[in-house]
């Protein structure tokens, strides 16, 4: 009975030690991946530069982990969109007032952009040559909606509270989302740009356009 439970323990910590390497490994080809993407581009991503980037020893060890090109694409796309949520989250519910967390979200984003300018530049590679019907677009359009109605609709409780003025809450966050996505876009082409000091214009900007004047 002992031996046989012995036995048992050793498979199972085989198996959670497989795991623990599998997982490691994929993000180790995601992480590979989001800086060949960022630095050559969608089209030139090839999966012998990203196992060359990753240190692999051959694009097989790619295709074991991932069911083809499409699949690792989602992947990134879903761990950029990971690291922004655990990024920004934390900020904006730092803070009490509307219109404190509507400044953390817009500084926030961009704040994302200065550390990790990889994810963020290989997002808008992938979405910019994903398919519409992909599902990688299909499930990060979803989730861009999802967000989108969850900050339309701190911005009607803002102005419910009396602390933002009467205007289109729809509106307004689709132009403070048109308004970063465009400093992402350019920042990926000049790398000069002080995305950090563009965050704090967009949220100066943007806190005269909803605080309630009178």
């Amino acid at each position: 009975m002992q031996a046989r439970d012995s036995t048992a323990k050793q498979k199972a910590g085989r198996k959670t030690k497989s795991s623990f390497t599998e997982t490691g490994r994929r993000a180790q080809i995601v992480a590979a991946a989001i800086d060949v993407i960022a630095e050559l581009g969608y089209h030139r991503a090839s999966f012998a530069k990203i196992a060359e980037r990753a240190g692999l020893s051959s694009t097989g060890m790619i295709s074991y982990h991932f069911d083809g090109r499409d699949d690792l694409m989602r992947e990134v796309v879903a761990e950029v969109m990971r690291l922004a949520e655990g990024y920004v989250r934390p900020r904006t519910e730092a803070h009490e007032s509307y219109a404190a967390r509507l400044r953390a979200s817009i500084e926030g984003n961009l704040d994302l952009f200065a550390e990790y300018p990889n994810h963020l530049a290989a997002l808008v590679e992938i979405l910019a040559n994903l398919r519409g019907g992909d599902p990688g677009m299909v499930a990060f359009l979803d989730s861009t909606e999802a967000n989108l109605a969850v900050q339309v609709e701190q911005i009607r409780k803002a102005q419910r509270a009396g602390e933002f003025g009467d205007f289109d809450p729809w509106v307004m966050m689709r132009a403070i989302r048109a308004a970063i996505d465009d400093v992402v876009r350019r920042a990926t082409h000049d790398p000069d740009l002080d995305v950090r000091a563009a965050g704090r214009e967009l949220a100066d900007l943007f806190d005269r356009a909803t605080r309630k004047t009178s």
